[in-house]
């Protein structure tokens, strides 16, 4: 028997998600196939349409498994580097040398030549952005591009997987017609349609990919089995072969719409517990200590291509889900009560100069998309602040676009507020004796809570406040 201050077994989701255990690699050398029928053990031609982030890690995956695999881009310099050995993508571990070794191998080549590229594969793999426009619904237009694109290579025996995330029912409803247009042929019958969701996440993918259950399912059952069986055949996951391609749709949907509805649910939390006084991640940690508990972080948003996009492909399709609908809007609502927060603390943001760190929308990820420092230095600006900002990841210049003034690491500024947008673990080192004029320091995404901050700098995170806060496990600060 034991009394601890803090449960010893808590899984935080601060930064980041919980890292899954990777598969030992199984497979053996495959037999060449031509034409590939779906038979185990076999490996043919892969075409890969979109050689992005998430497009050429898949494509160095299949190529390592036996896989010939051709890339397949709009960008004529994403299709030289690749055929000179090179990733363009710089951030991701592992891929560089990944590239560079399949190439080296003559596994892994790029065309801009869509329809060529089909035109010689057994398997099609698609993984370009479905977002969102202004209004809140599904933007097709690259999607239904890459579509066009490929549909004069469209034969006979081919399998087409759509990885990138859909509303559900577009790979039968939106997607197959389109295919069997262009091509003449009949989906199930003279070629194959299925879908499995991208499960990846920056920085992690190909720990990811051999940690992951592999979700799939086609618009036939002919066109489930030989999905499943080429996924066997180049990841060391476990394949979940599902009853059609609505409910591997609806899977990837309902994972991250759950995620959004938490993190929802969190930052409500973290508003109660301002409102009564207590630290919110002591509630946290103390609720999941419960087996059944999983309660997210909250923070001043959500960003990146997913978690704020994909709960409106849902609503595009169900308007009436209300948690979902609610739960966007206060995520979104975020920055806005920051800005509030800000404004009572420093009597208003007229000509105050604050400081963002982390322009990102993630730590170690070099991606803007849906990056809440966006609305919140539009926001600020509009309020008159004198906006600055920093990111390891960024230039000025790409800090100016932002509109922002870059600010240098490690330089003396009249700064009367820091902003923290996102967790980066260099945030924790900062010399405030560089900002004399301090008074604030709004830590959006907690992760300053244990750290040593001056006394004469007022701290606000979310859900933790000053009189809250705790330093190195115990000890209460002011």
């Amino acid at each position: 028997m034991s009394i601890v201050s803090r449960p010893s077994r808590v899984v935080s989701l601060l930064g980041g998600s919980i890292k899954a255990p990777e598969n030992p690699c199984t497979h053996v050398t495959p037999r060449p196939a031509t034409p590939w029928v779906g038979e185990s053990g076999t490996a043919g031609r892969a075409v890969v349409v979109g050689a992005g982030k998430m497009g050429l890690p898949l494509a160095v995956q299949f190529a390592r498994h036996g896989w010939h695999v051709t890339a397949v881009d709009i960008n004529p310099e994403v299709v030289a580097a690749i055929n000179e050995g090179r990733s363009h993508v710089g951030e991701e571990p592992g891929l560089a040398e990944g590239v560079a070794e399949v190439h080296a191998a003559g596994l892994l080549d790029a065309t801009l030549d869509a329809a060529a590229a089909v035109r010689g594969a057994d398997v099609a793999v698609l993984i370009v952005p479905v977002m969102v426009d202004d209004a809140q619904q599904p933007d097709y237009r690259y999607m239904d591009a890459a579509v066009d694109s490929i549909g004069g290579g469209v034969h006979d025996g081919v399998t087409i997987i759509f990885e990138t995330t859909l509303p559900v029912g577009d790979t039968r409803g939106r997607f197959l017609p389109r295919l069997e247009a262009a091509s003449g042929l009949t989906g199930e019958k003279d070629f194959f349609v299925a879908f499995s969701p991208e499960r990846l996440y920056s920085g992690a993918v190909f720990a990811n990919l051999s940690a992951y259950p592999k979700l799939v399912g086609g618009i036939g059952p002919e066109s489930g089995r030989r999905a499943a069986v080429f996924y066997d055949s180049v990841l060391d996951a476990e394949v979940v072969a599902m009853s059609c391609a609505e409910a591997a749709e609806f899977s990837k949907i309902a994972d991250t719409t759950y995620r959004d509805v938490n993190i929802a649910l969190a930052n409500d939390f973290a508003r109660y517990a301002d409102r009564v006084g207590v630290d919110i991640q002591e509630v946290i940690e103390a609720a999941n200590s419960q087996p059944y508990s999983h309660i997210h972080q909250p923070g001043i948003g959500v960003g990146g291509h997913c978690i704020p996009v994909y709960p409106h492909l849902l609503l595009s399709r169900a308007p009436d889900l209300e948690v979902v609908a609610v739960s966007r809007r206060t995520n979104d609502a975020q920055v806005g009560l920051a800005i509030k927060s800000l404004e009572g603390l420093l009597g208003g943001l007229d000509d105050v100069p604050i400081l963002v760190l982390g322009l990102t929308y993630r730590d170690g990820v070099k991606e803007l998309a849906y990056s809440r420092a966006l609305p919140l230095i539009e926001r600020l600006s509009f309020h008159g602040a004198a906006v600055y900002a920093y990111d390891p990841l960024l230039s000025d210049a790409e800090i100016e676009h932002c509109c922002a003034t870059p600010y240098h690491w490690g330089e003396r500024a009249p700064i009367r507020a820091i902003v923290t947008q996102t967790a980066d673990p260099l945030w924790t080192q900062i010399d405030y004796s560089l900002f004399p004029e301090l008074e604030v320091i709004f830590d959006g995404r907690n992760s300053l809570r244990d750290v040593e901050l001056p006394a004469t700098a007022r701290y606000l995170g979310i859900g933790v406040q000053a009189a809250t806060r705790r330093r190195h496990g115990n000890a209460p600060v002011r």
